[in-house]
């Protein structure tokens, strides 16, 4: 498997093939080489997209797989032609048509999910949740925060900004986020512009070790990348989340998109009903 490619083909981005692909490759201990091939949607394209597969599953001497997510049945047909050399995982005729078949009703086979943006609300709502989160990143704005869903407080790079724009983009949350320094730590409580909306924000905290580690490799040998500097952010801040009774939690070993799903279930359960 270390020596096989993974296609991800796609007549829109891709993302969903590649997102759902990589979820089931999760489960082996290996790491394919991947190649994302999106907006795949005419038969010219399509039968480039299969030679391309030939080439290299003769090239590595073994059968490359293709996770596809093609909704134009012409395009879709060539890729799962006999011809492909590759393994095809068909994603929508796998979980699309036996749909069509419960519900009594045809899908309305629509290319990607962002071909109709401009008459989303959800959409709107995402573009102005990352506007937001974008100019309330690391505490530049104090503004609007009662409009937030979420502030995330934690000391410097503890994942707070990545956090902040994957709520945004995945979900449409309006995400703020605040770094806790050392001046708030020698006044020993949170700072005056968050203590209104202390309901609304969740602690993000991070192994001092590791914290040390991601801070050396932006600012190598200073104090504020220091051990004995990260164990003390590291302890003060917990310490101070404790106090102000704000729920909090370690992005050391977690993904963003775990964090993430912590903090809607805590914060703002609602949003994992659609």
């Amino acid at each position: 498997m270390l020596n096989r490619t993974v296609f991800f083909v796609s007549d829109g981005t891709g993302i969903t093939a590649e997102t759902f692909g990589n979820s089931i490759l999760a489960q082996f201990a290996a790491k394919p080489r991947h190649v994302r091939r999106p907006f795949i949607d005419t038969v010219e394209k399509a039968w480039a997209v299969v030679h391309e597969i030939n080439q290299t599953s003769e090239r590595e001497g073994q059968r490359s797989i293709v996770f596809i997510t093609l909704v134009n049945d012409e395009v879709r047909d060539i890729v799962c032609n006999p011809e492909c050399k590759g393994l095809v995982l068909d994603m929508f005729r796998t979980f699309v048509e036996p749909l069509e078949h419960e519900f009594g009703i045809k899908s309305n086979h629509r290319v990607g999910r962002f071909s109709d943006a401009a008459k989303s609300q959800e959409y709107n709502d995402r573009i102005e949740a990352i506007n937001f989160s974008l100019a309330h990143d690391d505490g530049q704005s104090a503004r609007n925060l009662e409009m937030a869903d979420v502030i995330l407080v934690g000391v410097s790079r503890s994942g707070k900004t990545p956090t902040s724009l994957y709520l945004a983009m995945q979900h449409g949350i309006k995400a703020a986020n605040y770094p806790l320094i050392p001046d708030d730590f020698e006044r020993g409580k949170l700072p005056s512009m968050l203590a209104p909306h202390k309901r609304k924000c969740f602690g993000l905290t991070i192994d001092p070790d590791r914290l040390s580690h991601i801070r050396n490799e932006r600012r190598p040998g200073s104090k504020y990348a220091a051990i004995e500097n990260c164990r003390y952010e590291v302890n003060e801040a917990e310490a101070m989340m404790r106090r102000e009774g704000i729920s909090w939690l370690s992005s050391t070993h977690k993904s963003i998109e775990e964090i993430a799903t912590t903090i809607l279930r805590d914060i703002r359960p609602d949003r994992l009903i659609y």
